[in-house]
């Protein structure tokens, strides 16, 4: 699957040629990217009030002068980044069994030096595909949330009632409404929160 066409790659690495060889090689893949010199400031850009909007992942250097690619892992962990951003990390040889602890600790991958650019952007599109689902699902919940707060404390009483398969005489008598109010907010219910019956409601519900 193609990535968004705004779908951004954040490179990170000291060093100014593979910056550049990896710029080009995206390009070349009609990827988006920003560069980044080191951690420092990599971490500087996101304290300016960052919010993954649009699929992006992070190639991270494993070894760096200063903040290291680990180091700043952690930081986007702290961030609550780390999910929306996946990280694929850039590793010699020395540094692979750190790098394989990173993807037990949540990284997406890890990419050893020297590596094939096809195997390198084939991981870089499943990355930015996994940052997809993930601010999808997120835009599901905020919507959901939203809808949910529409709701009135009745319809909220009705709307659990019914996700448990009770029948509208059976609501109206635990609630001490009659069967026609049950029937109004059972509508008023199923048109707030976008659905057609109990159980398509309750499947929703779930998903909270």
């Amino acid at each position: 699957m193609q990535p968004a066409p705004n779908a951004t790659v954040f490179i990170v690495d000291d060093d100014a040629g593979v910056r550049e060889a990896l710029a080009w090689l995206l390009r070349s893949r009609r990827l988006l990217s920003e560069s980044f010199d080191s951690a420092e400031s990599f971490e500087a850009m996101l304290g300016q009030g960052f919010v993954a909007t649009h699929p992006c992942c992070a190639l991270l250097d494993v070894r760096m002068p200063g903040m290291s690619g680990l180091a700043l892992f952690d930081k986007l962990i702290e961030r609550g980044l780390a999910d929306a951003m996946p990280v694929i990390f850039l590793t010699g040889h020395a540094d692979v069994p750190t790098a394989v602890d990173m993807v037990k600790r949540g990284a997406f991958d890890f990419c050893e030096k020297p590596f094939s650019d096809n195997a390198l952007v084939d991981r870089i599109e499943q990355a930015l595909q996994r940052s997809a689902e993930v601010l999808a699902a997120r835009h599901g919940q905020a919507q959901l949330q939203s809808r949910l707060a529409e709701l009135t404390d009745r319809e909220r009483d009705v709307m659990q009632l019914v996700a448990k398969g009770l029948p509208n005489k059976l609501i109206a008598d635990q609630l001490a409404i009659s069967v026609r109010t049950v029937e109004v907010h059972r509508a008023r219910v199923f048109d707030k929160m976008d659905v057609k019956s109990a159980v398509e409601l309750a499947n929703l519900l779930r998903s909270i």
